[in-house]
């Protein structure tokens, strides 16, 4: 079957399955593989829970009634299904990456520009090379933008995303030090983000770049871009980042509920590409300040006398320097920092996580608790820094303690799950 006759079978459905457990009556059932999965093996399953039909790629598992449709790869299926929805539907694609901050930064994109557009972005953080085309094939003759977040951690992985999306405007967050075990280095991550550049560039699209970046200044001085940043003159201005950030636009003061410095760029991305797409001041203003951050980033949370900093959805050498530098500036007299390790650093590891180390030994909190076997192995002498192996191990410490009318830092990698420590019962 050619991909077009494909796609009037998922304009009949009521949208794209790949899990059995989740079956919506009519939909048509993507049997994917995994490591430990074949969805091959669900088909009749899906077809017994309603739905409309399978594609699947072991012609053993092929029905000749034409309940199931047998392709050469389901998951290349899929993404050529949704290359092709994306054809289909020509409305404007916004696609973002960068080291950190990608989902708030869409997340944020996402509520200025839904307040003029039907607007749909990636949900949560499906953003690799099964969720983006999910994300594209969720979009219907009613979607007006679409906004879609790429993930990487492999050279290459941002390009073919690119072809199956074919984005119309890009915004690369930062480069950070993040996914090194796959990028092999910095200068790896840089490469692999700008593979979106590259993508724009040989298709004469559009770019919006960070002017306070000069890294990435340089590599889209050659692409159609529109640049934005306080220290251009423009009129998105930084007030105030003691608390949460107050920031200017046209005159008129916008108070989000986000902190951390860090978040004043992805703030200044969603007003820039708000503006250009014509959303009124007023409307960016009030997506702006409606917007609360949820999944455990950067989340204030109060427990008994202690205000908590929960950012512990994910973690990188770059992300972890930058919430402790943050952290550092807030006021509050007694502050205690929770880190747990960071992972996909590779042979990075040992150096990056002693790096994290060296800048608490100079920041001095008064109190800092460090989680995980890489930072275990880390070197300090410091009475204020104590290391844990693991989670239960400094639930046994935190058992005995008590925490009150203190300001707290929680961040490590998401396989931590160091929320976790909201749970016990230290807190008064």
């Amino acid at each position: 079957m050619k991909i077009e006759t494909l796609h009037q079978q998922f304009l009949k459905s009521t949208g794209i399955c790949t899990d059995t457990r989740t079956i919506t009556k009519g939909c048509l059932f993507f049997a994917l593989k995994g490591e430990n999965f074949n969805g091959n093996k669900f088909a009749q399953d899906a077809l017994d829970k309603g739905a409309y039909k399978v594609i699947i790629d072991e012609a053993v598992y092929h029905k000749e009634s034409g309940e199931t449709i047998l392709f050469s790869d389901v998951l290349t299926t899929l993404q050529n299904l949704a290359s092709y929805h994306r054809d289909y539907l020509k409305l404007p694609i916004i696609a973002l990456t960068g080291s950190n901050g990608k989902t708030t930064t869409k997340e944020l994109i996402n509520a200025v520009l839904s307040q003029k557009y039907n607007t749909v972005a990636t949900k949560g953080n499906l953003n690799n090379h099964i969720g983006v085309p999910l994300t594209l094939l969720s979009m219907n003759s009613e979607t007006e933008i679409g906004i879609v977040e790429m993930g990487a951690n492999h050279l290459k992985e941002i390009e073919l995303l690119c072809e199956i999306a074919k984005p119309n405007f890009g915004y690369i967050t930062n480069f950070g030090k993040a996914h090194l075990e796959g990028f092999g280095s910095i200068e790896g991550v840089i490469n692999g983000k700008t593979e979106l550049y590259r993508h724009l560039q040989k298709n004469d699209k559009v770019v919006f770049v960070n002017a306070e970046d000069s890294k990435q200044l340089e590599l889209s001085k050659t692409i159609n871009r529109i640049t934005f940043g306080k220290l251009q003159g423009c009129s998105i201005q930084l007030k105030d980042a003691s608390k949460q950030l107050l920031v200017q636009f046209k005159g008129l003061d916008i108070q989000s509920n986000l902190i951390g410095l860090y978040n004043y760029h992805n703030i200044a991305a969603a007003i820039s590409i708000g503006d250009y797409f014509k959303v009124s001041k007023e409307s960016i203003k009030k997506a702006i300040e409606s917007y609360t951050p949820t999944n455990n980033r950067s989340q204030l949370v109060e427990k008994g006398t202690n205000k908590i900093i929960l950012d512990a959805y994910n973690a990188n050498p770059s992300s972890m320097k930058v919430a402790l530098e943050n952290f550092k500036q807030t006021k509050g007299n007694s502050k205690i920092v929770f880190l747990g390790d960071m992972f996909e650093l590779g042979t990075e590891a040992k150096k990056e996580h002693q790096h994290i180390v060296a800048l608490l030994e100079e920041y001095t909190f008064e109190k800092t608790y460090l989680v995980g076997e890489n930072f275990f192995k880390t070197k300090t002498s410091s009475p204020l820094i104590h290391k844990f192996k693991s989670f239960d191990e400094l639930k046994i410490e935190l058992d005995t303690k008590t925490i009150k009318n203190s300001h707290l830092l929680i961040k490590g990698s998401r396989g931590m799950a160091l929320e976790r420590i909201l749970k016990l019962e230290c807190f008064i």
